[in-house]
């Protein structure tokens, strides 16, 4: 049994607590929230396989450009005349390659089939209620050149074995009765499931401190000791942590923590935002508004609307711009729906962590021997949260990893 101190109480840091107490281990958790808002929160709550194509591939620094001066563009990147940034925007770049997708559709697919599954195994086996649907996810295209790219991809799914259905405006019809929709067709991932992403954390906290899991809210690690590549120590304002083996699930905080051990960790915080509404909207099937990418989810209680990747540095700050654009796309997909002013006014914002390639960091890095980094997931953290922490525990615990581990390794060259 080890002594584990998990930095970070996100859907990944939490994950990850869960399968190292079930492996016997000692687990604190330390994060500098209140664990109760955030990415982790305001996702849209995908189990999503379906998306294998990862955030760097061919046309997307060149659309990146080109919407750089437009506040309503699905992606968002602000200049900014810091290091960090230009490195990470130089490895972005250099990933957006054929090269980079073909290496990461496999990685993505396997870690985000395993995540998929692991929500279902923990729901049965702590008999957990959140809401967790297998309905698919649709993506649902309004011009005959976005329906000829999702079939395209779709086709790619199809031959990694993801089941896939090409489905058009009267099919859809069928599978979405309820709600008017302006669309050329769809494509069905029937691979793809839902769920509500506070419910599921809320139940995990509860659980894991009732289990005996430390959990530490409001503490942020302002230091870090290290001697002989190793963390002896790690200090808040007021305490300080020791520990035998410590992972950094920090999010998009995570950069400014690895610094302080050496580690270059290229990451940039990628901003969506959320807007719920609990009308009866007649919304039963999850969707994707691919031109607008504009996540649309049925949860509990409620319909989520989410989206955007506006990268420009950690803030919170609201841009009601995007938030109005995340409206605005919704009625041209759904006509009948007009968001009020009261749900956009409540409309709140999560930061995804992004590596340059798309793919996450997961492993233990050169510089530290008693460090497991898990952080970088971009928009698929959720998916993969679950996935993550079972690889973590498998790291610590000197087990065979479920997955090779190379893809994801944080030491990675880009």
């Amino acid at each position: 049994m080890k002594n584990c101190i998990v930095i970070g109480g996100g859907i990944i840091g939490l994950c990850s607590a869960y399968y190292l107490h079930k492996e016997g281990h000692h687990v604190t958790v330390i994060d500098q929230s209140a664990m109760d808002s955030g990415a982790s929160y305001v996702n849209a709550g995908y189990l999503s396989p379906s998306h294998i194509i990862p955030l760097a591939a061919p046309g997307v620094m060149k659309k990146g450009l080109k919407w750089m001066f437009n506040p309503t563009s699905p992606l968002f990147i602000k200049p900014r005349l810091n290091s960090d940034f230009l490195r990470w925007t130089w490895a972005f770049n250099k990933s957006c390659s054929v090269k980079n997708v073909n290496r990461g559709i496999a990685a993505i697919k396997d870690i985000a089939v395993l995540g998929r599954d692991l929500y279902s195994e923990i729901r049965s086996d702590e008999n957990f209620t959140f809401q967790l649907e297998k309905k698919g996810l649709l993506m649902v295209c309004q011009t005959e050149k976005m329906l000829e790219e999702e079939i395209h991809v779709g086709r790619i799914a199809i031959k990694e074995g993801l089941p896939v259905k090409e489905l058009s405006f009267d099919e859809l019809k069928q599978i979405e009765p309820n709600v008017q929709l302006q669309a050329k067709g769809a494509v069905l991932y029937e691979c793809d499931w839902h769920t509500t992403p506070q419910t599921f954390m809320d139940e995990m906290k509860a659980f894991l401190e009732a289990s005996g899991v430390t959990i530490h809210k409001n503490e942020k690690v302002e230091d870090i000791h290290v001697e002989n590549n190793k963390i002896t120590s790690i200090h808040t304002k007021n305490t300080s942590y020791t520990a035998d083996e410590f992972v950094l699930a920090a999010g998009s905080w995570s950069n400014l923590l690895s610094k302080k051990l050496g580690i270059k960790l290229l990451l940039e915080a990628g901003k969506g935002y959320r807007i719920n509404s609990e009308r009866d909207l007649g919304i039963t099937m999850p969707a994707i508004l691919t031109e607008a990418k504009i996540a649309v989810t049925p949860m509990q209680g409620f319909t989520r609307f989410a989206g955007t990747m506006e990268i420009a540095g950690i803030n919170h700050n609201i841009n009601k711009v995007r938030v109005e654009t995340i409206a605005n796309a919704t009625q041209r997909y759904y006509p009948d729906i007009k968001l009020s002013n009261t749900e956009k006014e409540a409309a709140t914002s999560g930061l995804r962590p992004v590596s340059p390639d798309g793919l996450p960091y997961i492993g233990k890095s050169g510089a530290c021997n008693n460090l497991t980094i898990a952080t970088g997931h971009a928009m698929m953290g959720w998916t993969m949260g679950t996935s993550t922490g079972k690889l973590v525990s498998e790291i610590i615990s000197d087990q065979k990893p479920s997955l090779n581990l190379e893809a994801y390794h944080p030491d990675r060259k880009f």
